[in-house]
């Protein structure tokens, strides 16, 4: 699975766990997720890179607990484990 759709794939998945998902340019290296007025947001750096998107997506879903017990493919269940283990 190439790197474009592994990201399409998580957003896909932020979407289904009720994120509202943002792409906004935030200077080629922001991105992430936040809670306002209770409303949980993921921003998606558009001016970033693939691989940047990508990796700041991933660290932003990570630790959610809404993904345990989601079917994920094991490409995108491997990198979130890898997220997971990270210091």
């Amino acid at each position: 699975m190439d790197l474009e759709t592994r990201l399409e794939s998580l957003i896909t998945l932020a979407e289904e766990l009720g994120l509202t998902v943002r792409r906004e340019p935030l200077g080629g290296d922001g991105g992430g997720y936040c809670v306002l007025r209770n409303q949980r947001i993921l921003f998606v750096d558009d001016a970033a890179d693939l691989e940047t998107q990508y990796e700041r997506t991933l660290m932003a879903l990570a630790p959610l607990p809404d993904l345990y017990g989601r079917f994920l493919r094991p490409e995108i269940r491997e990198d979130i484990e890898r997220q997971r283990a990270a210091p």
